[in-house]
C-alpha cells in the first residue's frame, strides 16, 4: 500500500472519528437541554414547574423552558424542570416547594393554572423570583396582588391571531374554523383576534359578506383525544379548509385529522410547522424571547417586578409564524406591510374584553362587517 494510500486511510478515519464524537456531543446536548443542567447533589437556581403537559409538548411549556435553557446555557447557570403529579393547587405548590428545596432562586411558571399557587406563596418565599407566564396572582377575584418577587406576563395573543386569520384569507381560504381548548382569557383572545383578521382581509380582498365563514367552538379541554379528533374530522367534512387548533395538545388532534382529510391546520403559541405538513403557519407569542428577557433582568438589576404587563408585536413578542410556513399566495411583504400596522397601533382588533371592561362572551357579539361566525358549543 503506497503513502497515498494510507494517507487517504487515515484521514477517513479521523473524519469518522469527528463524526461519531460530533453524534456523541448532540446526543449529550439534547439531553441536557430536556433534563436540564443541576450540580452535583442535583440542584438548580433556576426551575420551571410545568403545567397540564411535559417540557417537550411543542406548545406552551416547551417554548417557555426553550428560554429557561437559552438562558442558563449562555450564562452558565443550573436549571431543572419540576412537573407537578396531577392537575392541582396542591401539586403546583408542592412542586415549587420541592424546586426552591433545591436552591431554586427563579422560578418559571407557564399557564394562568398558576394564578391561585403563585398568589399562596408569593409572601412566603420574598427572596425567590416568580416569572408567571399568561397570567398574574389574584384570589380568585381577578383583582391583581401581586408581590414585588413576582412578575405576571401577558401576551396580546388577539393580534396573532388577527395575522393567523388574516394570512388564512389572504392565502384563499373561506371556510374556517377555530378550535379553542377552554374559554380562559388567552385563548378568548386569539380567537376574537382570529375573527377580526378574517374579516379585514375580506374587505382588502373586496369579498361579500357570507363569502368567508367560520366555525367556532371551545372543546373544553387542552387534551390530545379521539374525540377533539372526531370534531375536527366532522368539520373537514362540512368542508372547513383550515382550523386554528388554540388549545394545547388538542392540536394533535386536529392535525391528525387534517392529515386524513388533507386539510390545512394553523398552530399556536411556538411554530409547530414541524408537527405536521398539514401546518400552513403558528400562531406565536415569542415564549422562549421573554423568559429569557425576564430571567436576564433579575440577574442584570433590571428586574421590575410587583406587576404585570402585556407584551406585543411593537417588542416582536407576537407574531406569526413565515420562516416556516406553507403559503402559496401570502407572501413575506404582505406580511411585513401587515406587522407594520400592528406595530404603528393603526389596526383595531377586538380582545376578550370590551371597551368598559365587560367581557364578551360570545364570538357573535363581535361586529364584523363580512365573516359569518357559527358559534358551536
Amino acid at each position: 500500500m503506497n503513502r497515498k494510500k494510507i494517507f487517504a486511510l487515515m484521514l477517513a478515519l479521523v473524519m469518522m472519528l469527528g463524526i461519531i464524537a460530533a453524534c456523541g456531543n448532540k446526543k449529550e446536548e439534547d439531553s441536557l437541554h430536556k433534563e436540564g443542567k443541576q450540580d452535583s447533589k442535583g440542584n438548580a437556581e433556576i426551575a420551571l414547574i410545568t403545567d397540564v403537559g411535559t417540557i417537550d409538548d411543542k406548545s406552551f411549556n416547551q417554548g417557555s423552558w426553550e428560554g429557561v435553557v437559552q438562558y442558563a446555557i449562555d450564562n452558565d447557570k443550573t436549571f431543572k424542570y419540576f412537573q407537578p403529579t396531577e392537575k392541582s393547587d396542591a401539586a403546583s405548590i408542592n412542586s415549587i416547594n420541592l424546586a426552591i428545596e433545591g436552591g431554586a432562586k427563579i422560578i418559571v411558571t407557564p399557564g394562568f393554572l398558576f394564578e391561585g399557587p403563585i398568589h399562596t406563596v408569593q409572601n412566603q418565599f420574598p427572596d425567590v423570583h416568580f416569572i408567571l407566564l399568561d397570567g398574574y396572582p389574584h384570589a380568585g377575584d381577578y383583582v391583581p396582588d401581586i408581590s414585588d418577587n413576582v412578575i405576571g406576563i401577558l401576551y396580546a395573543e388577539e393580534e396573532s391571531g388577527y395575522l393567523a386569520g388574516y394570512a388564512a384569507v389572504h392565502e384563499g381560504y373561506r371556510e374556517l374554523g377555530f378550535m379553542g381548548g377552554m374559554a380562559v382569557p388567552a385563548v378568548v383572545r386569539f380567537g376574537y383576534g382570529f375573527l377580526d383578521g378574517a374579516d379585514d382581509a375580506a374587505a382588502e380582498l373586496g369579498l361579500a359578506a357570507g363569502d368567508v365563514n367560520v366555525k367556532y367552538t371551545y372543546v373544553g379541554n387542552f387534551d390530545a383525544s379521539p374525540e377533539n379528533e372526531s370534531k375536527a374530522a366532522s368539520w373537514y367534512q362540512e368542508g372547513t379548509e383550515v382550523i386554528f387548533a388554540c388549545g394545547g395538545a388538542v392540536g394533535t388532534s386536529v392535525m391528525k385529522a387534517a392529515e386524513k382529510a388533507d386539510a390545512k391546520v394553523i398552530g399556536v403559541d411556538v411554530d409547530q410547522y414541524a408537527e405536521s405538513d398539514t401546518v400552513i403557519t403558528s400562531a406565536m407569542k415569542n415564549l422562549k424571547k421573554s423568559v429569557n428577557d425576564a430571567i436576564a433582568s433579575i440577574y442584570d438589576g433590571s428586574w421590575e417586578g410587583g406587576k404585570a404587563v402585556t407584551l406585543d408585536a411593537t417588542q416582536g413578542y407576537t407574531m406569526i409564524s413565515m420562516e416556516n410556513a406553507r403559503f402559496k399566495n401570502f407572501k413575506q411583504a404582505d406580511y411585513d406591510a401587515v406587522y407594520a400596522k400592528l406595530v404603528a397601533g393603526s389596526i383595531e382588533i377586538t380582545k376578550d374584553q370590551d371597551a368598559s371592561g365587560e367581557q364578551i362572551l360570545e364570538p357573535t357579539d363581535l361586529v364584523l362587517s363580512l365573516v359569518t361566525v357559527e358559534n358551536i358549543k
